[in-house]
């Protein structure tokens, strides 16, 4: 089986129209029967809201841009090792456009690596930053249209079997209002709206976790009456019907990391305190999970024993693992200069007064990794093994930190397969208006 799902997956991401279907269905198809079907962490998640975890861990999502099948197979074989249930693979709204991964897409490549490991238990599949755009939303036109893309690409991740979704209409605060309630009206007006429709649409027997934002990340850090202030709004805006699981906020990171002249990271200063309130507050006065810590795979190895002692419910993983791939030592030294060619032809108008050529090629590196995807699939086994078996090291370690080893009991104790309609992909031909400036979102 080990060749065929090979082959089956390189059709479901390279193939033409007819192959990309097929092979993608029949994916779909033979997890389901292994008892490794797409699932949501909504029942967990609302079980460690009521306090029932017998300890505490903090859920990783783990954002795959780059030879995604083979880096989904290291992690769940890291997982595998430990009994790991609770973890998430997720790509952002962002990350679809400049990595040329539609869900349908990165579905297939998860759930072919979980085949190919013989992975037995739910997939957390998630769409992270599904984020409005707040240069489309200042005018009426700009609103229908952002909205209509955000729908879209809400249609097309459930019919992708993404049955977790991040709503991030953080974007929307305006702190040129007085009060905490104005500043985050158009944020849960915002979240309530795109909740109601995916409830509206998610499939019988399936309850979609569905996380909010209230402060963008790299913004200010998020305070105790914001955290009300959303959550009393959206409350009483979706009414009787069931509402989000987690909300993200800030603690002082940045996506992707603050790049210095010579490419290397600051290191952040993260605020722990603001997850521990929010988790606090979500618990006692809302009954939801807790808090949700984005930008975060840049930081110090030391600081991620600290997010579950923070009670923090779930952390996202991302740019760390990218530049692992592409600043490996056995990453082909012609394609690393292409890349950085790439980036000087293409991305030009975006570099700022006073940066670096490394602070630059840094930042719009990422932009390239759907133009080299089929090149970087198809590295040599002396080239792409390191990179896989450093990566598979580091998704260990990082479950190790987050407390998660030891999950799979009782994730299987809350979450349990689901009968789900025949898998029936949307169509590719999605506009271009789904996907938003590649700079917004990790």
């Amino acid at each position: 089986m080990s060749h065929e799902i090979d082959k089956l997956v390189r059709e479901a991401v390279f193939g033409d129209v007819n192959a990309k279907a097929a092979a993608r269905k029949k994916i779909h198809v033979e997890a389901r029967s292994r008892g490794a079907a797409s699932a949501s962490i909504y029942a967990l998640y609302m079980a460690v809201g009521r306090g029932e975890m017998p300890r505490r861990f903090t859920v990783p999502a783990f954002n795959i841009r780059a030879i995604t099948y083979d880096s989904a197979r290291a992690l769940f074989r890291a997982a595998m090792r430990h009994d790991v249930g609770a973890f998430i693979f997720e790509i952002a709204r962002s990350e679809i456009g400049y990595t040329e991964q539609r869900p349908a897409e990165y579905a297939s490549c998860v759930l072919a690596a979980a085949i190919r490991e013989n992975f037995r238990g739910p997939v957390f599949i998630q769409g992270d930053h599904f984020q409005a755009s707040a240069k489309k939303w200042v005018t009426d036109e700009g609103r229908k249209a952002e909205t209509k893309a955000l729908e879209s690409l809400i249609d097309e991740a459930l019919a992708a079997e993404f049955y977790n979704i991040d709503i991030d209409t953080s974007t929307l605060v305006d702190l040129s209002f007085q009060s905490r309630e104005e500043q985050q009206r158009a944020n849960y007006e915002g979240t309530a709206h795109f909740t109601q429709y995916i409830r509206a649409r998610e499939p019988k027997g399936i309850t979609v976790s569905i996380g909010g934002e209230i402060g963008e990340v790299g913004k200010y850090n998020t305070q105790p009456d914001e955290v009300r202030a959303y959550m009393n709004g959206l409350l009483q805006r979706i009414g009787n019907q069931t509402g989000i699981s987690k909300i993200s906020v800030q603690t002082g990171t940045s996506h992707g990391g603050v790049p210095l002249a010579d490419g290397s990271i600051a290191q952040a200063k993260i605020d722990f305190e603001v997850l521990r309130k929010t988790t606090e507050i979500c618990r006692k006065e809302y009954g939801i999970a807790g808090s949700v810590q984005h930008g975060a795979s840049t930081l110090p190895e030391s600081v991620f024993n600290k997010f579950p002692e923070s009670n923090a419910v779930e952390i996202h993983l991302a740019t760390g693992f990218q530049n692992m791939v592409l600043d490996a030592p056995s990453f082909p030294e012609e394609m690393k200069r292409e890349i950085r060619d790439f980036c000087f032809a293409n991305a030009a108008d975006e570099r700022k007064a006073g940066e670096t050529d490394e602070q630059f090629v840094y930042k719009t590196r990422k932009k390239a990794i759907g133009p080299f995807k089929q090149r970087m699939w198809d590295m040599p086994d002396s080239a792409k093994q390191p990179i896989i078996a450093a990566l598979e090291e580091k998704f260990e370690f990082l479950m190790e930190k987050l407390g998660v080893f030891g999950t799979k009991d009782i994730v299987a104790k809350y979450v349990r397969p689901n009968e789900v309609p025949e898998y029936a992909a949307a169509s590719e031909e999605l506009t271009a208006a789904a996907v938003v400036d590649p700079n917004e979102g990790e």
